[in-house]
Order: structure tokens, then C-alpha cells, then sequence
């Protein structure tokens, strides 16, 4: 509009910053190759951070990257959830429309969350309820679809201002410096250093890139004398006289946007007689425009960081050439420039709009919030429409008119939701806290819970035609500090709550705000939430059926499943399936139905739960319903594994897998990798397993599926004879699991691996103490996939030390065997694996006492022959084989020669050195030839070194020179598996980088040069 204009104060000579215009460049060309990167860009306001973007950006379209340009919006000091994601992707959108669009072809709904484009219905009303992955979820997403994007050309995504980013633009930023692995992508933020006080919520932020290895911070400093004087000769196209340079110097002390408000001020002569302060400096500049040009600055200090032109017109109320001339006088003096794409306008620089801000009375700004609201108002159109409801809010609020503000405030906490910018929308529920007592009586009674919020504590009344309360406000922002992970917020929310509610009489929604209490109390490691939950049920004892009542016992239901199953527990759940069918809540209805399948498998009732479980996974998939889809692909495979059923297990999580990771359900995926690992090992696919295992490790965002890839590596490794790896393991799981709420299906299996470590490292009297305290702590209803192996693991530590005629294994030995024998008693056996767990618990014992006969261990091999379970079926040939040598006839050696070919064999296969060694050292006693057999492998001098099969191979193509990358698809892994393969191998010998892997490699002679030569010529 206004055409163009002087810019006279910026200097069209770049000064200094090679070094840091050098990381950039080493970034970018690192990116092309295909090696994401992160870097994050700190110093003080006006030191030049937004020029070297700028400079860097134009390099990098000169390279043929597509750059992206986000800022982070400061309204009123209100940050718009995710303003610079949108701003960026609106950005790639424009520029790849069509690479855009494939990136995100089929999760359209969920990335209109950042992107309204994508997508009509995404934020309508009657969206899909929040739920503990929300954020995760569309987090995930956007991840992949910014390395999908920049799978085929090079993008860079830069985000300014961080200084004033939401809480949940900042955690999305994390979670893209953890996770990116993949796509030749640059991701930068800049951020203004001088404002990060100790309590700047970007301080917690920036201490968390410090501990990535992967993230480079770049700190600018201020310009020297020479690059100051370069700057000043830039700015007035003549070299300044040197006492001149000094004095700017001096006065600047380097910043670069100071050295150029001086430099102006000196060459236009107004240097004389102005303070030593450089804010009166930057408002000196503004009072030296025309009246009008100084109102319609102040009128854009006051609305946000850029002022659409519309906008400015309605609130400025000046004719439009006035407006235009006014316009034009502050962009010719450098105040305000045209803000991207045309349509506004904005202060050149923060600094100066901060100075303008600051000089406004307070009745003064009020009035300008109140007309940029009422303009607003008036014509919805006048700003972008993903900005309108959150700067209406925002104006409305620093108007100081609670009446206005109250509606505008909710209105804005509904779409924070909607965007699952809950961070945004916890602030703006306790804003709507802080306005309810001054809002007048007669407004608050036309709002309305079901506009407001999402959850509904029941009042015995209809949300649609029942006045909003406080109360329901404080529901709502407890659900939202919970899910955004503000914990310690929520809990006092929940505190207060029920405070009050001591007064109401209203049991219905104190019973909801204590499941809630329940569930912050397990998330901040301060207890199970038994007391809470119990507490709950009480207080819906006796009342009529209703979603609450439904919920306290699906989620009591739940609990007790993963604690205490018993017919308590599924008596909750049976009558959460039929409340819930009752009111219609069908999420709450799936859910417990789930819970309910379970524990009618672990009861014994094993096809009809499991047809449950089957057809809510059915139904989530039907319905599209992405937290049940996660939580069935999970629950049903476990069951199927609990009772033997692997093979049925892994085809259902494969499935679960490809669902978990479209969907974005970053921490279901990581229980599906835990289970994964653990039925793998059932099925005798061990490296796969401990891939598995290592995903679970690296994929959950919360604690304990990092805990179920532990176990599993653990186990792996106790079978293996690796016994350091196995008590590392081993200790992992217990810091992932913690102490506070203990589950039997996280300690039992852990007690079990302690006491086989105890046993593998000869401390008999430890592995015996260990399982004599779970004995005489008693196994829970329903915890039989877990108690019979520990059973096992007992009975066989007794076995082999009467075998062996250890000593110490008299004192105390009949007592424990003999509660032994009573816990194997009382243990179920409806599913044919525990019931081949009891025979063969038994066969161990009868040897403890030197009663097994062959006949004994033959019944125990049929029980295992029809199950899919080799290392287990391997083991008890061994124990056969040694029976049938104990009698010594030729018929007897002959049939145990073949099922120690066979035991050994497996061991080879699976690597389970411990029982080749048995089968060996057997066979060798019995002056037995197992020619038959696979040989086993001679020994590796990596053996010494402590690597596993899989660091074996890692470390071979580290030795050829392969990249991670290259590693990861040679071996059919991520190279982010690569990575920590490789971090594995450096520290257990003991170097610093590949290279000196490579040179013990190579000294101790692992790896054939021809193998090596071979690798890297491809």
C-alpha cells in the first residue's frame, strides 16, 4: 500500500558472525545428507539474531532449500498456542503443496490441530475427548510429517522468538530435537537471553537441550570496534569519522540494533542533549514523528506483535489517507515495517515496541484492549481466524472488563483444548478462575458447561440447559494439568475442590474429582491411588447408575486387574460394562468390557474373555476410537501371551504396531514393543526380541514400557550367561518400575530374574531368599502367567543343588521346599501352558528329592511339544536326557544322545550358551558323540569384551567404516537402534569413538580383513 520505502537504519552490509554463519552452513550440509539437525540461537535483544536467520536463510534457498519462517506471537503477554508451527507449516504448505498434502494424508484432522487448512472438522465441537496421548500423539505426527516432507529436498524450519513461546509450543520443540532421526531437515530457534530470568519458563527448556548431544547452541555476542565501525559505514554509505565510531561504541557497547539507532540519531543531528538511557533513545526516534504517526504507534505497541492493516483502521478511527500518511511517516522513519505478506504491520524491532508499550498509561492501554475487542467483535474477519478467539480473549482480559473477558477467556480455553494445547489451556481455565468472582452474576448464568468443557462431574442437571459453576471450571483445568503434565497444579486444583465440596453435599462430583486424585497420585510417584479410588467408590455406593458411577469402577476395575485381580475386580467391571450401557458412555462401556475380558482369562474362563477382548478391538477399530485402538492392541496380546498363545500374540501386535505408529501413540507403541520382546522370546526369536526390547527402551515416553524392555533384555541376557548385562538390566527395569506402586506383573518377573542372577552367579542362599519372600508374601488371585515361572526358577535352583551336593544348600532346604510345593499346589492351571509349568515344577522337585524318572520328564516334554516354546522344550530334553543316562541301558544312551543333539542345537540357534555348556558337559560325562549336531561356535574373543551377538555385527560394519545409518539398514534396524548399539560397544571397550573401536577391533583379530574389505566396497 504504502510502495516502497527508505531503510535507511539497516545496514546492506552483513558484519562479522562467520564463525556462527559457518555451524550454520556445516548444519545445513549435513541436512542434505540426510543427518537431521538442531540448533538453537541465544543473545540479547538487538544483538543480531534475526539478521544472521535471514542471511542464513538466503543461503540456504540459494542451496535449494525451502526455508520456513515461524514466530512466536506475543499478544497482551499471551503466547497463541503453537503460533510459529502454524506460521511454518502455512509457509512449507505454499512452497510444497503437494508434498505437504501426501505428508499428511490420512492424519489430515489431527495435524489441523497446528494446521486448520488441512482440514474442516478437526477443531468442530464434539471432537474426540482429550485423553492421556493427546498431545503425544499429534506431537508424533508432526514429526513425521516434517521428516516425510523433507524426505526428497532439503528444509529448514526456523522459529523466532522462543522468549515468548506457549508451554506447548516449547514441548513440541523438545520433542522434535529428541526425536527426528530421519529427513534432510534443519530445525532452529532463536530465543532473547537477557530475558530468561530464573523463573522464565524458557529456563527448564534450555537446560534440557543442554543434556542432547544432538542440539548445538549458538550464543551471539556483541560486535568488537571494528564491526561496529563496518556497520556504521554500512548504514551511512561513507566511512564515519573514527571519533565518531568510538562514541557509538562506547554508548552501544556492540549491540548491533543500538549501533544503528545511534548511528541514525547522530547522522539526522538529534544526538544532543539525550539521557544515557538507550529506551529514551528508541522513544526519542517515535516522538519525533508527526502526532498522528505517534498515536498509530502506540495503537501497534498495544495490539500484538504485528497489526493486521484492517485491524489498525477499525481502532485507529482516522480517514483513511491520514492513516496512511500516518502509516507511512513511521515506516519511512524505520519504526514500523510491512509485516510479511503485506496485510499488516509491526515494530521493526521488539525493543522499540517494548519502549512504545511501556510509555502507555495504564488507562490508556486498557482503552486501546478495549477497542481492538469491540473492533474485533464487531468484524470477526478483521484477523486471521486460527488467531481470533485467543486475541479477542487477550484484549478482552487487559481491557479490564471481567463481563466481556469471562465468555472471551472460556471461548479461548475450548480452542487451547481443541489444539491440545492444554499447557494454554490450564492458563486460561484458572484466568477464567481469577475473572469468575468479578464477572457480574446475571453473565455467568448464561454460560454453559457444555460449551466450556469437556468433562461434566454430574450435578443432576443437563450441562446443555444448566449454568456453568465454578466448580466445573476447576474439573476442567484439572483434567488439563494432568494431561499437560502441570501435576502439582492439578493436585491443589483437586484439593480445593473437594473443599469446597464438603459443604455441597454433592457425592457424585466429589467422586469424580478422587479418581482424578487417584490418577495424579500414581503420575507424581506419590502412592498406587488405592486410598483415593477407594474413597471414590464409597461415595457412589447406592446411587443411581450415571457416567461417574461407570467410570469410579471401570477405573477401580483397571486398577485391581494390574494389582489385586480377583472376583472383587471383576465384579467392578461387570457392573462398569452394565452402568456405563446404561447412560450410554460407549468409551467407558469398551474399556471396561476390556478389563472385564482379562480377568475372565485370568479366572480361567479363557475363550469367553478372550472373545471379549477380540470384540472390543474389533469395535475401537470401527469407531475410530485411538485410545482404545492403543490400549486393546496391547491388553488382548498380553492375555494371549499370558496363557501360551505367541504366535497369536505377535500377529496382533505387528498390527498394533503399524496402528500405534500412524496414529501417533507414541507410548501405546511402546508397550507394543515391550510385549513384542516378550513373546519373541517365548518364540525362540531372540535377536528380534532384544530389538524389541531396545524400541520399548528408546520409544516410551513414560517409565514403565522402558521397564518391559529391560525385563526382557534381562532375561535374554541371564539365558545367554551374559550375567553383568543381566544385573544392568535388571536394575533398569527396577529404576523404570520405581517403588511406589508396585504391580505383580512388574515385580514378580523381576523377583524371577533375581533370583536366576543369584543362582547363575552361585549365590544359592540369595536366590532361595529371594523367592522365599515372595512365597511367603502369597501370589494375588489371577497373577499365574507370572507366578509359574518364578515357581519354576525356585524349583530348579533346589534341583541343581542337590544335583550338584552343594553344602550350603541343607540348612532351611526342606522348609522352603515344602512351602514350595504347597504355593504349586494352590496355583492355577486352566491354560495348557500353566499346566505344562506345573508339570514341569514338579518333575524339578521330584529331582530335588531324587525322585524324577524319565517317565516324569516324558510327561513334562508332551506338555511342551504342543506349545510354541523351543528354549523351554530344550530344557527339559536336557533334564530327560539326563534321566535316561542315569539308568544306563543302550536304549536309554541312545535316546538321550538325540535329545542332547537336539538341546544342543537350540542353545547354538538361540545362542544360550549356559545350556549348550550343559548339553556338552552331559554328553561328555556319558562318553556320548554328538557329531549330529550343529557344532558349537568356537570361542569368539568378543566374548571377553562382553558383546552381544547383535554388538558383534554393529561392531563389524563400525570396523568397515559404516555410518549409523548405513548399520541401521544393513541389519533391518532404525538408526536410532543403531546409535545405541553403537554408544553400547564404546563403552564396554572402553574408547571414546569408532575409530578406536575399530583399532581393538582389529587388533584383536574379530573380523577377517577380506569381511571387511568385502563390506566396505559395497
Amino acid at each position: 500500500m504504502l510502495g516502497p520505502v527508505e531503510s535507511r537504519s539497516v545496514s546492506p552490509v552483513f558484519v562479522g558472525r562467520a564463525t556462527e554463519l559457518e555451524t550454520l552452513s556445516d548444519a545445513l550440509a549435513r541436512a542434505a545428507a540426510g543427518d537431521p539437525q538442531a540448533l538453537v540461537i541465544g543473545g540479547e535483544a538487538g544483538v543480531g539474531k534475526t539478521r544472521l536467520v535471514e542471511e542464513f536463510a538466503t543461503a540456504a534457498g540459494r542451496e535449494g532449500a525451502v526455508v520456513a519462517l515461524g514466530g512466536c506471537v506475543e499478544i497482551g503477554a499471551d503466547g497463541l498456542p503453537f503460533a510459529p508451527f502454524s506460521t511454518a507449516l502455512r509457509a512449507l504448505r505454499r512452497e510444497l503443496p503437494g508434498e505437504l498434502a501426501d505428508a499428511a494424508a490420512g492424519q489430515e484432522e489431527e495435524l489441523a490441530r497446528l494446521l486448520p487448512e488441512l482440514s474442516d472438522t478437526a477443531l468442530t465441537r464434539g471432537a474426540d475427548r482429550s485423553d492421556e496421548e493427546s498431545m503425544a500423539r499429534l506431537f508424533e505426527l508432526t514429526a513425521r510429517l516434517l521428516e516425510r516432507v523433507a524426505a526428497g529436498r532439503t528444509v529448514v524450519l526456523a522459529l523466532e522468538d522462543l522468549h515468548w513461546a506457549d508451554a506447548s509450543t516449547r514441548h513440541l520443540l523438545a520433542y522434535l530435537f529428541r526425536t527426528l532421526r530421519t529427513g534432510r531437515l534443519v530445525v532452529l530457534a532463536t530465543y532473547r537471553s537477557d530475558d530468561i530470568h530464573r523463573r522464565h519458563p524458557l529456563r527448564p527448556f534450555l537446560a534440557e537441550l543442554d543434556r542432547l548431544r544432538t542440539v548445538r547452541r549458538v550464543e551471539l555476542g556483541r560486535f568488537n570496534r571494528t564491526e561496529v565501525g563496518r556497520q556504521i559505514a554500512g548504514i551511512l554509505a561513507t566511512e564515519p569519522d573514527p571519533a565518531q565510531v568510538d562514541e557509538i561504541f562506547e554508548r552501544s557497547d556492540g549491540n548491533a540494533f543500538f549501533v544503528e539507532e545511534l548511528a541514525v540519531a547522530a547522522h539526522e543531528g538529534c544526538c544532543t542533549g539525550l539521557t544515557d538511557s538507550l529506551r529514551d533513545l528508541l522513544l526519542v526516534r517515535v516522538e519525533g514523528l508527526p502526532e498522528a504517526a505517534q498515536r498509530v504507534a502506540r495503537i501497534v505497541a498495544e495490539g500484538g506483535s504485528t497489526v493486521e492493516y484492517r485491524l489498525l483502521a477499525a481502532v485507529a478511527q482516522l480517514a483513511e489517507d491520514d492513516l496512511i500518511e500516518a502509516l507511512r511517516a513511521a515506516v519511512n522513519a524505520n519504526i514500523l515495517i510491512a509485516a510479511p505478506g503485506g496485510d499488516g504491520y509491526r515494530f521493526r524491532h521488539s525493543l522499540v515496541r517494548e519502549a512504545v508499550g511501556d510509555d502507555l498509561l495504564p488507562g490508556e492501554r486498557s482503552r486501546l484492549n478495549s477497542r481492538y475487542a469491540k473492533a474485533l467483535e464487531a468484524d470477526p474477519t478483521l484477523v486471521p481466524a486460527d488467531e481470533r478467539v485467543m486475541r479477542l480473549a487477550s484484549y478482552w482480559y487487559h481491557a479490564h472488563d471481567p463481563a466481556k473477558a469471562l465468555p472471551a477467556v472460556l471461548d479461548a480455553s475450548v480452542t487451547a483444548r481443541r489444539r491440545h494445547a492444554h499447557s494454554e489451556q490450564l492458563r486460561l481455565l484458572e484466568r477464567a478462575m481469577e475473572l469468575w468472582d468479578s464477572t457480574p452474576e446475571d453473565v455467568r448464568a448464561t454460560l454453559r458447561p457444555v460449551d466450556y468443557t469437556e468433562v461434566y462431574p454430574p450435578c443432576g442437571c443437563d450441562p446443555a440447559t444448566t449454568p456453568l459453576r465454578y466448580l466445573d471450571l476447576m474439573a476442567e483445568a484439572a483434567v488439563a494439568g494432568r494431561l499437560c503434565g502441570e501435576r502439582e497444579r492439578a493436585l491443589k486444583i483437586t484439593k480445593r475442590a473437594l473443599h469446597l465440596l464438603e459443604e455441597e453435599g454433592d457425592p457424585m462430583r466429589a467422586a469424580w474429582f478422587w479418581v482424578q486424585r487417584s490418577r495424579l497420585v500414581q503420575a507424581q510417584a506419590r502412592g498406587d491411588g488405592w486410598k483415593e479410588l477407594g474413597i471414590a467408590q464409597e461415595l457412589v455406593r447406592g446411587l443411581p447408575p450415571s457416567e461417574v458411577h461407570a467410570e469410579v469402577l471401570a477405573t477401580a476395575a483397571n486398577w485391581s486387574m494390574l494389582r489385586r485381580p480377583g472376583p472383587e475386580a471383576m465384579s467392578a467391571a461387570e457392573r462398569a460394562v452394565e452402568y456405563a450401557r446404561m447412560v450410554g458412555a460407549e468409551d467407558i462401556e469398551l474399556n471396561a468390557r476390556l478389563t472385564l475380558g482379562a480377568l475372565m482369562v485370568d479366572a480361567g474362563h479363557i475363550e469367553t474373555g478372550l472373545a471379549q477382548m477380540y470384540q472390543v478391538r474389533d469395535e475401537v477399530l470401527a469407531h475410530g476410537l485411538t485410545a482404545g485402538v492403543g490400549r486393546s492392541h496391547v491388553n488382548l496380546p498380553s492375555v494371549l501371551e499370558g496363557i501360551g498363545r505367541s504366535e497369536e500374540a505377535v500377529g496382533i501386535l505387528r498390527e498394533g504396531l503399524r496402528l500405534t505408529q500412524k496414529m501417533g501413540l507414541r507410548d501405546s507403541e511402546a508397550w507394543v514393543w515391550a510385549n513384542l520382546a516378550e513373546s519373541l522370546i517365548s518364540l525362540g526369536r531372540w535377536d528380534e526380541a532384544a530389538e524389541a526390547a531396545v524400541n520399548a527402551q528408546q520409544t516410551g515416553q513414560s517409565a514403565k514400557p522402558r521397564g518391559g524392555g529391560s525385563n526382557s533384555l534381562a532375561h535374554l541376557a541371564l539365558a545367554r550367561g551374559e550375567l553383568p548385562e543381566a544385573a544392568r538390566h535388571l536394575a533398569a527395569a527396577r529404576a523404570s518400575y520405581g517403588t511406589h506402586d508396585p504391580m505383580p506383573q512388574n515385580n514378580l518377573p523381576m523377583s524371577r530374574l533375581a533370583l536366576g542372577t543369584a543362582a547363575a552367579e552361585g549365590r544359592l542362599l540369595d536366590a532361595r531368599t529371594e523367592a522365599d519372600r515372595v512365597l511367603r508374601a502369597g501370589f494375588p488371585p489371577g497373577t499365574q502367567r507370572y507366578a509359574w515361572p518364578l515357581l519354576l526358577a525356585a524349583a530348579v535352583v533346589e534341583s541343581d543343588a542337590r544335583a550338584h551336593a552343594l553344602p550350603a544348600a541343607q540348612e532351611g532346604r526342606a522348609a522352603f521346599l515344602e512351602r514350595l510345593c504347597e504355593a504349586t499346589r494352590k496355583l492355577t492351571t486352566g491354560a495348557p501352558l500353566w499346566l505344562a509349568y506345573e508339570k514341569w515344577t514338579r518333575a524339578e522337585l521330584d529331582r530335588a528329592e531324587n525322585r524324577a524318572t524319565p517317565d516324569t520328564w516324558s510327561d513334562v516334554i508332551t506338555a511342551f511339544e504342543a506349545l510354541e516354546r523351543p528354549y523351554d522344550l530344550a530344557q527339559v530334553r536336557h533334564r530327560l536326557a539326563e534321566a535316561l543316562l542315569a539308568i544306563g541301558g543302550e536304549d536309554e544312551r541312545a535316546r538321550a544322545t538325540e535329545l542332547l543333539r537336539l538341546t544342543r542345537a537350540t542353545a547354538v540357534h538361540l545362542g544360550a550358551r549356559p545350556l549348550a555348556d550343559a548339553a556338552t558337559r552331559l554328553a561328555h560325562r556319558a562318553r556320548l558323540t554328538l557329531t549330529a549336531a550343529p557344532p558349537l561356535p568356537p570361542t569368539d574373543p568378543a566374548d571377553s569384551l562382553g558383546l552381544t551377538t547383535r554388538e558383534r555385527d554393529v561392531l563389524r560394519l563400525v570396523s568397515a567404516g559404516r555410518t549409523n545409518r548405513q548399520i541401521a539398514e544393513e541389519l533391518f534396524i532404525s538408526p536410532k537402534t543403531a546409535s545405541v548399539h553403537v554408544s553400547n560397544i564404546l563403552g564396554k571397550l572402553g574408547v571414546s569413538g569408532r575409530g578406536e573401536a575399530a583399532a581393538v577391533a582389529h587388533r584383536m583379530g574379530l573380523f577377517p580383513a577380506e569381511t571387511l574389505t568385502a563390506g566396505t566396497s559395497s
